[in-house]
């Protein structure tokens, strides 16, 4: 919003600054848009069409004038547009984000927002975007440096694009049914919590369908819908054919939920009626009930498009006068006795085509089970003697395992005896060897004393048989040098 506009409308309600004036005319800036725009700017600036309101009641629509943000012109920390202004723009939140998870993701700089503003953006079906004013240009440039190309969560991939906003305006408004007067005029108060939308005490937050909130209040409303009127800002998905893809001329099967296409396109439905004997289904744009089997409408009830009230079809009296209008009919307690009856007859009705449905269908599937169950025992029975040799050569192959562990144990423990038995059979050769020496050392010794012996014994008998000769000389006898000198 421009300094002048802010002066402009100081005594105006906050929340008019995002909003249009009752009446506008197509091409006609709002009073916060700056119409002044030097054209310096304007090779580096993008025209984003949008739109606001509630689509059933009022549609306004506009023109956002945004700084570009691309390969060519982008603006980093330090290089931020000149004539920026504190107003930006939050281009293509996703719808699963509703306002009070926006708020919580900017929740440090809630303080320092003004109001907020969510629009819808063409071309981005599943996605709006929001338009915020802060009080200051720093808060601005913060809150831009800070949340510019980061992730809305850890789990998402989608990032935060912030653009600067040049200037806003609405082109124009289109009304298609009689607006409320919740809708159609100013709420000087919060409708949550009843407190005036002051925006020096809290920033104010309008909703996708023109409904204004504190950021507060409607940060505590987990819904995605408007606490007004119910609006919800994610809107349901296009049914689309589910073979060819077509979403016109669309009937569903009320027993199985299947979404084809009419006999005027590819004739889908039909064709699923013949496969599966499903002869009921609803027409997705009239609600309306086609019977394959009757070869007409079925219902009774339709829903009326004014009201969303039920209503019977075609409804009208049978006593009235063909092509007049007027009723014969005088006692009111007639009719509606025949109406009960009639509603009564019509549930009945719907009631046995329902069961006789029900039952077909149970059938049905019941025969599908046993074929699933014959084709399980089947393929078990086959798994089973696929398993039989298998089980026999894992067995003996356990055997052979179990073999090879003994055995194994076997050699660890010959190893280990053999190396104990090696110890004692040196021990024991040693030990041999011992006593075989002292042996022969003994034997040495005995045989050397015998020797001793055997002289000291011819030595006696010479000496006897010397002292018997008389007369006669005894003659030295010559011992050999290398037997010992010493008798034991």
């Amino acid at each position: 919003m421009s300094p002048s506009s802010s002066t402009a409308r100081a005594g105006a309600s906050p929340v008019e600054a995002f909003r249009s004036p009752p009446s506008i005319t197509p091409g006609e800036p709002s009073d916060f848009s700056c119409s002044s725009s030097s054209s310096s700017i304007s090779n580096i600036t993008q025209a984003f069409p949008f739109s606001s309101g509630n689509p059933r009641i009022e549609e306004t629509r506009g023109i956002m004038l945004l700084y570009r943000d691309d390969d060519v012109v982008s603006f980093s920390s330090s290089n931020l547009p000149v004539e920026r202004k504190p107003l930006v723009c939050v281009l293509g939140v996703p719808n699963h984000m509703t306002y009070a998870d926006f708020c919580r993701f900017c929740a440090s700089f809630i303080q320092h927002i003004l109001e907020m503003r969510i629009v819808r953006t063409d071309g981005m079906e599943d996605r709006y975007s929001i338009l915020i004013r802060f009080d200051s240009q720093d808060s601005t440039d913060h809150f831009y440096k800070h949340f510019n190309r980061t992730r809305f969560s850890s789990l998402e991939v989608e990032v935060c694009r912030i653009l600067f906003t040049v200037d806003v305006q609405y082109t124009g408004s289109i009304e298609h049914a009689q607006a409320t007067p919740c809708s159609s005029t100013e709420q000087p108060s919060c409708p949550v919590c009843l407190e005036r939308l002051d925006q020096d005490m809290s920033g104010i937050l309008t909703t996708i369908c023109n409904h204004s909130f504190h950021c507060s209040c409607i940060s505590k409303w987990t819904d995605s819908s408007c606490p007004v009127c119910r609006y919800c800002q994610q809107q349901p998905e296009k049914s689309n054919c589910f073979i060819c893809q077509t979403s016109e001329n669309l009937w569903m099967c009320i027993i199985c939920g299947f979404v084809g296409c009419g006999r005027y396109k590819e004739g889908h439905a039909i064709r699923h009626w013949k496969e599966t004997q499903h002869c009921y289904s609803l027409e997705v744009e009239t609600q309306r009930v086609w019977d394959y089997a009757g070869d007409n409408y079925v219902h009774r009830l339709i829903q009326s498009k004014t009201d969303g009230k039920l209503v019977e079809l075609n409804s009208h009296c049978r006593n009235a006068n063909d092509f007049k209008g007027s009723c014969e009919c005088v006692d009111s307690g007639f009719n509606e006795a025949l109406l009960n009856s009639k509603v009564e007859a019509i549930v009945n009705e719907y009631n046995e085509l329902l069961a006789t449905q029900l039952e077909n269908q149970k059938m049905y599937f019941e025969s599908l089970l046993q074929e699933v169950k014959e084709g399980s025992e089947r393929e078990i029975s086959k798994a089973v003697e696929k398993a039989v040799p298998v089980k026999k050569m894992q067995d003996k192959l356990d055997r052979c395992v179990n073999e090879k562990k003994f055995l194994d144990e076997l050699n660890d423990n010959l190893l280990k005896n053999r190396e104990a038995w090696k110890a004692k059979i040196l021990e024991v050769e040693e030990r041999e060897r011992k006593a075989s020496k002292l042996k022969e050392d003994k034997i040495s010794n005995l045989e050397q004393q015998l020797r001793n012996l055997m002289l000291y014994l011819e030595t006696g008998n010479t000496v006897e048989s010397s002292n018997e000769t008389k007369d006669g000389n005894v003659l030295p006898v010559s011992i050999n040098s290398s037997q010992p000198s010493n008798i034991k």
